[in-house]
Order: structure tokens, then sequence, then C-alpha cells
């Protein structure tokens, strides 16, 4: 590995030393700037509802996301007992132990070697947990920390209702996502696991005779999980955790941060999905029990103000400014925001849920529904209110007028409040110098995403070129490039299209979906009647 990591080392060494060169920045920002903006428009173009702009991504996002909740019958609360039980590894046995059912992935199905797997090891790289974490590590980050803060700067507390509302709506998508990437994924010739929508699209569609329709699906997604590897997964995290530890340095070098986090994503990401799936299993929990533990101390230590935030939420909910266009405006901010953060029907946390060691498909879509419950129900929850209650005491700032659509607010001094820095600014009133536990906070959540997006990127990769060494090594040399890149440039239109290549996955995705849930609805009830939670 070390002699591996060194060779790395070596092939992006001469490229770094641009990196530092703002030349190269203005020239790639200009020739890029004009192509990234089409694409960003094409994929985020709008409709008109009740005078808003509303992303036509978002409008699939939701609808489908409800479509899925009403179709399992409220599957996202009826079976959450049911997640949490087979994450901590209740159902284990029956997942590893029972004979006589095809284990998903099998290459050689009706054989006596996968189907006895009391005497094998059953198919899989890693725990229930572990790809729950790993999934989580690619959404838990600063969506929950900057984009709650931007939701509720603009849209009010009434934003907060609108942001859990869509974690419960989009459990059901994660549900079918996650199962469908275990029944359709592929096993190699070492056991390592190959899943995610490039293979349901394919496979499931052709099923259902529409091959040709899977496979140009199919294509694109795996062009587009790449390119949102690139930016959205690895540039942006990259950049924004240079510059938060910058600002608690006061260091200038955001070239040097970047070498040091190529390092340490290059010694994970070169181990595979097993060992991203052992440092995520240590690093997720550990982050989430810190941002959620500073957030209880200071909601606890706001503990008369929590009735009021409840009211401003409630209220928020129903702002009657232009009366349907309020609402209507609270509404798309609080979804658009949660729908960005646990990234539920864009399908890419599915590549990494295909990776479990199971039999049922459906029990790591149960699993994987706790996703945006963790992500947006609870961590961006805890968020919003920590920034309510501690403008409620401390009146930091004024929330913003939704007509004007603006981005930043102006706190009492007059200077601009940014995403983090508004977050930051509320912790910090109430728990002095949290902005040093913050900052470790954004460096543990953009080191997880790109460990994540990583591992995403490159199942797409090797869809698109194969599953051989040299394709494996030439993704992972391309995407620590980028780490330094990310961290010591502010190349805006390339991160603008990454971020678009991220959610144009959600249209070939969503189609999927759509002509394969009847499969899915086959594979939990033939996992719910195993486990014992429904009768045969």
């Amino acid at each position: 590995m070390k002699k591996y990591l060194l060779s790395v080392i070596a092939t992006i060494a001469p490229f770094l030393t641009y990196a530092q060169e703002a030349s190269i920045d203005e020239i790639i920002e200009a020739k890029f700037k004009p192509f990234a903006s089409w694409v960003s428009g094409f994929v985020f173009s709008p409709i008109s509802i009740a005078g808003k702009q509303v992303p036509i991504v978002l409008i699939v996002l939701l609808a489908g996301a409800l479509f899925f909740t009403l179709y399992f019958k409220f599957a996202n609360i009826r079976l959450l007992g049911v997640a949490i039980k087979a994450t901590k590894g209740t159902y284990d046995e029956i997942d590893y132990n029972s004979v006589t059912e095809v284990v998903s992935g099998d290459p050689t199905p009706g054989g006596d070697v996968m189907e006895t797997v009391k005497n094998d090891e059953v198919v899989g790289e890693v725990t229930h947990f572990q790809a729950l974490t790993a999934a989580l590590s690619a959404t838990v980050g600063l969506g929950n920390i900057a984009g709650v803060a931007v939701a509720i700067a603009i849209g009010g507390p009434g934003a907060t209702f609108w942001m859990i509302l869509a974690g419960f709506l989009g459990m059901s998508t994660k549900l079918v996502e996650a199962t469908l990437g275990v029944k359709y994924r592929e096993v190699g010739a070492d056991g390592k696991i190959y899943g995610g929508p490039m293979y349901y699209l394919r496979k499931g569609l052709e099923e259902n005779n529409l091959g040709m329709l899977g496979k140009v699906l199919a294509f694109l997604f795996a062009i587009f999980v790449v390119g949102g590897s690139f930016g959205g997964g690895n540039m942006f995290q990259a950049n924004q955790a240079a510059a938060q530890f910058k600002v608690l340095t006061g260091l200038d070098s955001g070239f040097a941060f970047g070498i040091i986090m190529a390092v340490l994503v290059a010694i994970v990401i070169i181990g595979g999905i097993k060992r991203i799936g052992k440092v995520t299993e240590k690093i997720v929990p550990f982050m989430g029990i810190m941002y959620i533990g500073a957030a209880l101390i200071i909601i606890i230590m706001n503990i008369t103000a929590i009735p009021e935030a409840f009211g401003q939420i409630w209220t928020g909910v129903f702002e009657s400014n232009t009366l349907l266009g309020g609402f209507v405006g609270v509404m798309i901010v609080g979804f658009q925001r949660a729908a960005f953060s646990n990234e539920a029907g864009v399908g890419s946390a599915s590549i990494a849920h295909a990776a479990v060691k199971t039999k049922f498909p459906a029990s790591e879509g149960i699993v994987a529904s706790i996703g945006p419950f963790v992500d947006t129900v609870v961590i961006c929850t805890m968020t919003a209110l920590v920034i309510i209650v501690t403008n409620i005491k401390s009146n930091l700032f004024e929330y913003a007028n939704l007509d004007a659509g603006k981005n930043v607010i102006m706190n009492g001094t007059g200077a601009h409040l940014g995403g983090v820095d508004l977050t930051s600014v509320a912790f910090d009133s109430a728990i002095p110098n949290f902005s040093i536990l913050l900052t470790i906070a954004v460096i543990l959540f953009a080191f997880s995403t790109m460990l994540s997006w990583s591992y995403y990127g490159l199942q797409g990769w090797k869809y698109l070129f194969g599953k051989g060494k040299i394709a494996d090594m030439v993704y992972k040399i391309i995407f620590l490039f980028f780490v330094v890149i990310g961290a010591s440039s502010s190349l805006n239109s390339v991160v603008e299209f990454s971020d678009a290549m991220i959610f144009a996955m959600v249209f070939p995705n969503v189609i999927g979906l759509l002509v394969l849930m009847p499969k899915v609805k086959h594979e939990l009830e033939r996992y719910l009647v195993a486990v014992g939670f429904k009768k045969k």
C-alpha cells in the first residue's frame, strides 16, 4: 500500500504547483463558466408556482418521495423499529444463516454454494451499520451546518417544518433505492461488490422489456456520478474545510491544507469500501454525537425559549406575506435545503448500500431509510432549533424577506452572515469558542463526504471504463488531484457544474425507481415475513 501511495503522490506532484497560481483559476473559470452556467441552468430549470420559481428537479424529488410513501403505506414510519433492529444487527442471523434462499448478487443462482450460507460467507463487504454510516458520511455535512442556516435565514423558522417533512418523505425514496441497489448488484471474482443505479437501471429495466432505455439511463447516471464526485463530493468539500481552517488558524495556505487532506483521503480510499466503512463507522457517530451534543447543551441552556421557538416554527409554516406566494416560498426553501442535504432520489447512497452483507435486498432498503431521518429530521432540526432559540435570546439577526431571495443576511453590526458563519455565531453566542469545535466538525464532515463520494465516483468510473486496476488507479489519482485544487482555488464554475451533475442524477434514477417499485414491494414483503414482522 505504501508503494501505491507513493506512486500516487509522485504522479500528482508535478501538477500541484499550478494550483497555487491564481491565473490558472482565472483561465479555467473564464473558459468553463459559459458551459457550467448552461448545464446548471438546464438541471435547475424552474417553473413558476404561485409566483415562485421552483426547480423542476425539486418537484421530481418531492413528488417521487410522496408517491413512494403512499405506495409503501408509510413504511418510512411503520418500519422504523425494524430498521433500527436491522442496523443494530438483530436480524443478522436471518441475513447470514438462513438456507434455501438465493443470495442477492449470487452469480450462479440455483447452485449449492450461495444457497447454503450456513457453510459459506454471505455475499457482501460491509455490515448494515457500516453501509449506513458510509452513506451518511456523504450526506451529513455542510448542508446540515450551512444549508439549514440559509434556509432559516431566508425562509424563517417555518422552513424547519418543511425540512422535517421532506426528511420523512425522503426515507421512502431511500428504501426503494437501496433495495434495488442490493437486488441488482454484481459480484466480482474477487468478491468485490458493484452496485447502484448503473446496475439496477440497466438490468432492472431490461427485465421490464426496456433494455435500451435502461442502458442509456445507466450510462448517463455513470457520467453524472463521476462528475459529481469531482465537484460537489470533493472540490467543494475541500474548499469549505480549508476556508474554515484558515479562519481559525489565520493561515493563508489552502494548498498545504489540500496536500494534507489528499494524503489522508488517499490512505483510506486505497483500501476500498471495506476501509471506508471501517473509518466512517467511527467518524460519523463521533462527529454526530459531538455536534448534536453541543446543540442539546445550547437548547437546554435556552430551555425557556423552546415553546416560543416551536411557536415560531408553526406560525412560520403558513407565513402569509403575499398569501399563497409566501406559503409556497417557505415550503420551497425548506424542501430544497432538505432534499439537497439528504440526497434522497439522487441514487448515490444505493452505491454504498449495495456492498452490504445480506441475502435480503429489502433488509438494506429498510436500514437505508434511517439515513434521511438522521440527516434531516434529527441533525438539521437540531441546527435549526439552535439558530432559532439563540436568535430569540440574543436577537442576532432579522429573518430575510422571502421575496428578496437573498442568500446572506445582515447581523446587528451590518456584517454579512452566510450559512456556516451564521451557525458559528449562533453556537458561539451560547458556547464561547465553539467555532474551534465547529471547525473540527466541518473538516470531519468534509473528509467523510469525500471518502464516500470517492467510492461513488469510482463505481461510475468502473462502469464506464472497466474494472481493472489501471482504471481504478487513474480515477483515484484524478480524485486526489482535485482535493488539492479544491482546497487551494476558487473555481466556482467547476463546482457549479459538478453540483448540477449530482442533481442531474435524479432524472434517470427516479425513472428507474418508478418502473421497478413493484419488485421492491415483493422484496419488502419477503423480508418482513422472514423477520417475523408479517405473517406469510
